[in-house]
């Protein structure tokens, strides 16, 4: 049984909350259907949804959202990974359930140094109780925040014992030379390699890989989409250094406070500024900064207003 192959740019999605801190389905699925109608697949309840601030009744509800309003589940990678792997089952075979071409995993990050054997085990233990043959695990290598890297040597044995079930990577340590690595000893083996970040996009097209899986396509989605699509067009590397640009305005804040800050401002509905604790919105002389660093550069959102839902009460 073989599932849709996901590749190209996806979004971690942003997560709104109404001003209760409860998440606001409604503006969710307005924000993930704009997103597939601007080309870009999701990868809901990733680092930047603030996945880990969301209990798993509150991701299966979301999901639950999302298949109700029929959003094509073949284009969603939701994040399962949880330190406990009862836990990551239950969401993944809720995603299974739902259609999901694959599941995104973070490895169990909150006991350090269990080397690769513990971590060989937590995945083992996920991929033989789901016991599911639709099951496409793409895991979650992200050590700057994890600080519990996936090695090359723990990919090799996932990939040999579980063949068709390791489907591919995102990879967010921000270290070329392991991405690169990734690229050329398992993307053969049908093993997807999708930058973490679209800084890394052209070279990792140029390289072999699947595409990014990527923050600000949140908020930047025709832009780095277009760079996918045309990576071996001659302004390729104009696009990327354009995309940089971007991203650095964005990352001079904490990423996720701007990003929300950014549709806010461009839609015109305050409540995305809601972040859940311990994330705090940007004060007010830092959004100012942000908006006129992001209006000198040309930045806009289109069709933006999809985004908005002024008119409700929270």
């Amino acid at each position: 049984m073989n599932a849709p192959r996901l590749q190209g740019v996806l979004s971690p999605v942003l997560t709104p909350f109404d001003r209760t801190g409860r998440p606001s389905h409604e503006r969710f699925v307005r924000h993930c259907r704009w997103l597939l109608d601007q080309g870009v697949g999701l990868a809901v309840f990733g680092t930047n949804s603030e996945a880990n601030s969301l209990t798993v009744r509150e991701k299966r509800e979301l999901l639950d959202a999302l298949v109700t309003q029929q959003l094509p589940t073949r284009l969603m990678m939701p994040g399962t990974g949880a330190c406990a792997w009862p836990d990551a089952v239950e969401l993944t075979r809720h995603a299974l359930a739902a259609g999901c071409a694959g599941v995104l995993m973070l490895p169990p990050f909150y006991y350090k140094g269990t080397g690769d054997e513990g971590l060989f085990s937590y995945f083992a233990r996920v991929i033989e109780q789901v016991d599911d043959a639709r099951l496409r695990i793409f895991l979650y290598h992200i050590p700057p925040v994890t600080q519990v890297p996936l090695s090359l040597a723990l990919i090799e044995r996932l990939l040999n014992t579980f063949p068709g079930v390791i489907a591919g990577v995102k990879d967010s340590g921000g270290d070329w030379a392991h991405t690169e690595a990734m690229i050329r000893e398992f993307q053969p083996r049908g093993f997807d390699v999708f930058a973490g970040s679209e800084t890394f996009l052209l070279q990792t097209m140029r390289a072999g890989g699947a595409g990014c899986i990527t923050a600000t396509a949140n908020v930047n989605p025709t832009a780095i989409l277009r760079l996918y699509q045309d990576w071996r067009a001659d302004d390729a590397d104009a696009q990327q250094a354009a995309l940089d640009r971007t991203r650095a305005i964005f990352q001079a804040y904490p990423l996720i406070a701007a990003m929300k800050t950014a549709i806010a401002w461009k839609s015109g509905d305050e409540h995305w500024q809601h972040v859940r604790p311990p994330l705090s919105p940007l004060a007010a002389q830092a959004r100012r900064e942000l908006e006129d660093s992001l209006a000198r550069a040309g930045f806009d959102i289109p069709a933006a207003q999809r985004l908005s839902m002024v008119a409700a009460l929270d």
